[in-house]
Formats: C-alpha cells, structure tokens, sequence
C-alpha cells in the first residue's frame, strides 16, 4: 500500500492510551481521532467549510445508503466522492454491512452475500464482499472497510461462531477483490462477547495483513461492561504500527473508555442525531437548549468551547431557533456537539503526551450524569 502509514507516537505511562499519527495517502491525521458522518455525502447540516473550522481531519460516509443513492456510478462520475461532495480530507466508507442487517427487510444470509430489500421502496438487491469493496473503489474512499456480518446481541456460541468465520472467509474474499492502490482497506474483529472467538478473530485477520483493524460489533445493545470487554478482547491482539477503530461510538464515557484501551479511531452519527433535538455535550454537562430556564439566558451555550455557535449566539437565541423549529438551530448545535467531541479528543491526545490521561478522564466524566445511553 503507497503512502498510507500508522506511527506510534507516546503512550501514556499508565494506561493503554496512546497518540499517533495516521498518513492518508500524504494527509495527515493525529489521533486519537472522532470521524464525524456524512452518511450521504454530507454531514447533515454541515457544509465541508464548516468541518474545516471545527478542525474536523477525517470524516466516514456509508456504503449502503450512498449504493441506493445517488449510486457509485454517479458519484464515480463526478470523480470520486471528495469531487461530488467538494470535501479534500480523508474520506472512511463503511462497507454497508451494519446497514444490511439494520435497515434492510427479509435479508437472507448465505456464503455468497447477503439478498435483502432495500429499506427506502423494497427492491430486491444482493451485496457480496466484493460487490462492498468494488462499490467503495468507486465511491473513491481512502479507506475502505471489509464486508461483515453485525452479530446482534445477544447471540449464542454457536451462532456466534459461525458468523465470525463467514466474516473471515468474507475479509479474505474483500482483500482479494482489492485493487484500488489509493485506498487502504481496513479488517473488522467480530466474535461477539466471546473471549476465544474474538481472540481467533484478530489473529486470522493480522495473518491478512490489512492497513488496519476495526473492533466491530459493539454498541448493538449490550451493556458498557460486556462492550468494553469486547474491546479488550480484541486489541490485545492487535498489531501496535496499525491504526485501530471502534465502530459506531460516539458517546464520551464510551470514547475515553475506548482510547484507555488503546483505541485510535471512533464514528458515531450520536452528537449531530442528538443536537438536533436539542440536547448538547457542554464542559460542565449535558443540557437540553429547550427547556424554559434557557428563554431569558444571555450567556454562551459554553464557555470553554471555541466553536461558530459558542462564539456568536447566546442561549435564549438558541432557545428562541428551536422553539420556532428553525434550520439554524439544528445547524449551530450540530456544530457545537462536534466541536465539542473533537476538542475532546485533542485535548486527551495532550493528556496522553504528559502522562495524564486517567486524570483527564476522571475529571470529564465527574462532570457528566450519564443516562444508560451514555450522554
């Protein structure tokens, strides 16, 4: 693979949190890092100015949903996604596994791949794993992700089995199907809640040699400390000059749960799905900009944070957009709860450097009360 490197950089002295730097085809990452989503080519609400300014350095958009819409042929066309979407950052597709077995109706899983409905008119379709890879080859992502299959939770032994080992004879199938030079391709631990399975898992993949490795099958519903066991199990495996991803989390006890563990890359669609409802990670806690305390409230939504909605606006402007269910209001707070994850993140890669990494944690989620969601 040309030009695409993980360097470890520092490890925190007590604790498994580590900083780095990822080379994206010569765009460099330091991570750890959150991903915000474009699921569409787009970041709802958000504009690729708008990430720059939030310092936002790699962003995920989804296979699945960009297959059905506009399709790869289209975006191919265009020139690749960065062309379509006007974004020239690193770009992470998703293999449209998750959504296969989310959203998709009646799916029908055999060796071959996957035939499912499309969840927005019910057409028939199939996806296998190298339909995923070449459809990411021409979506034009600089890093790709293998096909798998999301074990729900719970799920037997046996059953759990069974999937890790389609999953691995699919990773190799994607890995042979790969072609594309400017774009890595990452592979996806499964192995549910199962020491041994997660533990075979990483290995057969490492055997592979992929760019990097994703710890996949989490947050699909079981609780924090069975999730983060289904971290520990699967990255003690993990080679250290290889980037490591955890799928599909976006909460900050779940994040800094994860870099504590070794983790160096995180996604989640959490922080803009719950701004636009009004809810809101702050320094001092979770708030919820439409309750009536906010109407006459003239000070920044936060202190602390640097971002366009913090600069400019004050709470009971905030207040005043969502009552009147204005399109700014989801706008701003959208950039406000990215900015907020992000800076996160940039602040405990500092924390990692000094060696004080369970200090900074601690003291984050003193702040926060955490619902069984984990915001």
């Amino acid at each position: 693979m040309k030009n695409f490197t993980y360097t470890k950089i520092h490890q925190d002295k007590n604790s498994k949190a580590r900083t780095g730097l990822l080379n994206v085809f010569g765009k460099i990452v330091k991570t750890p890092v959150f991903m915000p989503v474009g699921t569409r080519a787009t970041v709802k609400f958000l504009a690729p100015e708008d990430l720059k300014k939030i310092n936002a350095s790699i962003i995920l958009s989804n296979t699945y949903h960009l297959h059905l819409r506009p399709g790869e042929k289209i975006v191919k066309a265009a020139g690749g996604l960065h062309k379509f979407m006007n974004y020239d950052g690193p770009i992470l597709t998703d293999s449209g596994g998750f959504q296969v077995f989310s959203l998709a109706t009646t799916r029908k899983i055999k060796e071959e791949g996957v035939t499912f409905k499309s969840h927005l008119d019910g057409t028939k379709l199939f996806m296998s794993p190298e339909d995923s890879i070449h459809i990411q080859e021409d979506i034009g992502s600089d890093i790709a992700m293998s096909f798998d299959e999301c074990i729900p939770y719970p799920s037997t032994y046996e059953y759990t089995k069974d999937s890790t080992m389609r999953t691995l004879r699919w990773a190799k199938r994607g890995l042979d199907a790969h072609t594309k030079e400017d774009q890595a391709l990452f592979g996806i631990v499964q192995g549910g809640e199962f020491e041994d399975l997660r533990e075979y898992c990483a290995k057969e993949l490492v055997k592979m040699n992929f760019d990097g490795y994703s710890i996949g099958g989490t947050s699909v519903g079981e609780d924090k400390d069975t999730m983060y066991r289904m971290i520990d199990y699967a990255i003690k495996y993990l080679p250290e000059d290889k980037p490591r991803y955890l799928m599909g989390v976006g909460a900050i006890n779940d994040i800094l749960n994860g870099i504590e563990r070794g983790v160096d890359m995180f996604d989640c669609v959490l922080p803009t799905r719950i701004a636009r409802h009004g809810t809101l990670m702050t320094s001092s806690g979770r708030i919820n900009i439409k309750k009536n305390i906010y109407k006459d409230d003239f000070t920044p939504l936060d202190d602390n944070c640097d971002c366009e909605c913090c600069k400019n606006y004050t709470k009971a402007y905030l207040n005043h957009l969502f009552r009147n269910n204005e399109g700014l209001g989801m706008r701003l707070l959208s950039i406000h709860n990215l900015r907020f994850l992000i800076r996160l993140v940039e602040d405990a890669r500092k924390a990692i450097e000094q060696d004080r990494f369970i200090e900074f944690k601690e003291d984050i989620l003193n702040r926060y009360k955490f619902d069984e969601r984990g915001f």
